[in-house]
């Protein structure tokens, strides 16, 4: 006579961290651009851009044919191009040169939200259990964000962060034509579940992704 070992645990699904910055900022032409710019993951350091024209036009701007393809795989874009993405940090200047777009942006000085947030540690950060407790903060005080959710292809994703900063001043070009001036997230951007905070924000994040069925 068998004994039955009833169904097997369903196996832990892999977590892939990346460990940077999120800058998202908004243009009086309508344009939206987010910004990642990643010191780890497990592509090595890269930086890639999100970019909504004001007509709801959604691209991505990544360096390689694959920071390409796993980007795509959890957001959502319209078109995707690979092209050199470079930025460059003096100061509290970031400049940001990525195929067509030329972005420049200035931090000021953090909020009260931007003090608390740098002494989270960064190993509690890492935690998907610490992110899910943040959900329901963050879109109080940043409505649009969200710290968990699904994305596309069975994949879930979580963003524990540790700093931020204002961002005040925004020069910005699409193909040699001027974007306008800083203005807010609005509407905001439909890349994933969630949008970034309205007021244009450089965050310091971790970003946890669960792989699923392919």
């Amino acid at each position: 006579m068998r004994l039955s070992r009833g169904p097997r645990p369903a196996a832990r699904r892999p977590l892939l961290r990346f460990e940077g910055w999120i800058a998202g900022v908004g243009t009086t032409s309508g344009t939206r651009v987010v910004l990642g710019h990643w010191q780890r993951s497990p592509f090595g350091p890269f930086s890639d851009v999100m970019l909504e024209h004001a007509d709801g036009e959604r691209l991505l701007l990544a360096p390689t044919p694959q920071t390409a393809e796993f980007v795509r795989g959890i957001y959502r874009f319209d078109s995707v191009r690979v092209v050199p993405v470079r930025v460059a940090v003096t100061g509290n200047t970031w400049t940001v040169t990525a195929g067509p777009l030329d972005l420049r942006f200035v931090t000021g000085r953090r909020s009260i939200l931007g003090l608390l947030l740098r002494t989270v540690p960064g190993a509690l950060a890492r935690r998907p259990a610490w992110s899910a407790l943040m959900d329901w903060p963050a879109r109080v005080l940043l409505p649009g964000v969200r710290t968990r959710g699904s994305a596309r292809r069975g994949r879930r994703q979580w963003y524990g962060a540790r700093d931020m900063r204002p961002i005040r001043l925004v020069s910005a070009s699409w193909a040699g034509s001027d974007l306008g001036s800083t203005a807010p997230v609005l509407p905001p951007v439909r890349f994933g579940f969630g949008s970034v905070p309205r007021k244009p924000s450089l965050t310091r994040v971790t970003t946890t992704v669960a792989l699923g069925p392919e």
